[in-house]
């Protein structure tokens, strides 16, 4: 633990890895995260958590998509994306979250989680989420994971924002993808 803060680069990489073995890092793993400047041990430290894959280790990235620096964020999204079972229980609050970038953040890692739940989730961001990027965002996703018998709701996206081009840009393309051969 005290290579994770105090070790020079090749130190900090070699003790991330070592912490995989031990869930109970997940906290301070996290923690190390924003502080740390070397992309080696960046990307050692999202490996660690993604192997990890429990709660804590959600819990210890979460926090990351709310960073100004998007390679954490990106970083997360990837981490958090490897855990399905661990981040499913907080999906409905990020979806929920009152800043749109949060939502569309994690409208992004579903494209990337292996779970069941994940077009019911999109569903709901297509039917209730006011903002026009985090609904494009989902039609997106919704693009490469729908199918046809989902083809009403992408038309009820397109009465929601009658006005705007691009969603309507957006629900053709998705319904195309959904529905071709």
């Amino acid at each position: 633990m005290r290579q994770l803060d105090e070790g020079n680069a090749d130190q900090r990489r070699w003790a991330a890895r070592d912490l995989a073995a031990h869930p109970a890092s997940a906290a301070a793993l996290g923690r190390r995260l924003p502080a740390e400047a070397d992309a080696s041990v960046r990307e050692a430290l999202f490996v660690s958590l993604g192997s990890i894959a429990t709660e804590p280790a959600a819990a210890a990235l979460l926090p990351l998509l709310r960073s100004e620096d998007a390679a954490l964020r990106n970083g997360a999204i990837e981490s958090l994306a490897a855990m399905p079972r661990a981040v499913a229980p907080r999906i409905a609050a990020l979806l929920a979250d009152a800043d749109s970038d949060v939502r569309l953040l994690t409208v992004n890692l579903l494209g990337d989680l292996r779970h069941e739940q994940v077009l019911p989730w999109l569903l709901q961001v297509l039917q209730h989420d006011p903002h026009v990027n985090v609904v494009a965002a989902a039609l997106e996703v919704m693009a490469e994971t729908g199918r046809p018998e989902h083809a009403p709701a992408l038309q009820s996206v397109r009465q929601r924002f009658v006005d705007d081009p691009f969603i309507g840009f957006a629900v053709d393309m998705a319904l195309q993808r959904m529905c071709a051969p």
